[in-house]
């Protein structure tokens, strides 16, 4: 199977990707880890929060914005 979207040796330490598989998202996160000789890398999973090892040639590899943190809401209270 040939490789599809982003190579290994294109990804830097800190970036944000999307894994794909067969039109379906598998994973997301920001890579932690880069081994082009064996082209694989490992990511934090921005889901589980699990660092993942991920293979490029069984994956559509993405670059993806970095996410923005979405502020805490306030609890609501409610009248006593």
């Amino acid at each position: 199977m040939e490789a599809q979207g982003v190579r290994t040796d294109q990804l830097r330490i800190g970036d944000h990707i999307e894994a794909w598989h067969r039109g379906r998202l598998f994973h997301r996160g920001r890579v932690t880890g880069v081994v082009p000789a064996l082209e694989l890398f490992w990511i934090l999973d921005a889901r589980t929060g699990t660092r993942k090892l991920l293979d490029p040639e069984a994956l559509e590899i993405r670059h993806v914005e970095e996410p923005v943190e979405q502020p805490a809401r306030p609890a609501k209270l409610e009248p006593a």
